[in-house]
């Protein structure tokens, strides 16, 4: 799989189509990746992404610590995946080490990337602590973006039969994903 820069003022569209991520980020010598559902962009220009990280997970802890995290979003491979780190905790040990998930550094924070993924956006969380404490959101400003380039090109998404392996997960629940399966080109009505 390549890995290409995407231009920060493309990043929120890595997100716009709703897709699963998985939240990944590192403070000290500790790491977790869990699966969010909930995640949206809310400005182009600096780039800023809402996500949903619940008050029980380790990865909270970890970016409240931090003030850094990443999104990663996985593809039809790795369907399992997702469901297994959106299932278990990090609080009983690594996720990365214990499900020998593959990982390399992101460009600028040095946040563990999850390999395999389709896309990658590292992360500084922007503090709004009413909407992390009443709702569970984070809102971050992305600070580097990659993607695969076999279904991201200039700016956009380009899902299609030939690349079907390498489309984007969507959470239904309870371990189930649809995938993009197909797409349509919209044109102008005429006035």
């Amino acid at each position: 799989m390549a890995i290409a820069p995407v231009d920060l003022a493309h990043a929120c569209r890595l997100v716009n189509h709703g897709p699963t991520v998985l939240v990944s980020t590192r403070h000290g010598t500790r790491r977790n990746v869990m699966a969010a559902a909930w995640s949206m962009p809310v400005e182009f220009t600096p780039p800023r992404i809402a996500v949903v990280v619940d008050k029980s997970t380790f990865t909270r802890d970890l970016v409240l610590a931090s003030g850094v995290l990443a999104l990663n979003l996985p593809c039809r491979a790795q369907a399992d995946l997702a469901y297994t780190v959106g299932s278990t905790s990090g609080r009983d040990g690594d996720k990365f080490d214990r499900y020998r998930i593959a990982s390399f550094g992101g460009p600028v924070l040095g946040l563990p990337l999850v390999a395999g993924c389709v896309a990658w956006l590292e992360c500084r969380r922007l503090p709004e602590p009413e909407a992390e404490l009443r709702y569970d959101t984070f809102f971050c400003e992305v600070v580097s973006a990659l993607a695969d380039p076999e279904v991201f090109v200039r700016g956009r998404w380009h899902f299609d039969e030939h690349n079907a392996a390498s489309h984007t997960l969507h959470h239904l629940g309870g371990g189930h994903f649809a995938l993009p399966a197909a797409t349509v080109q919209g044109r102008r009505l005429e006035a």
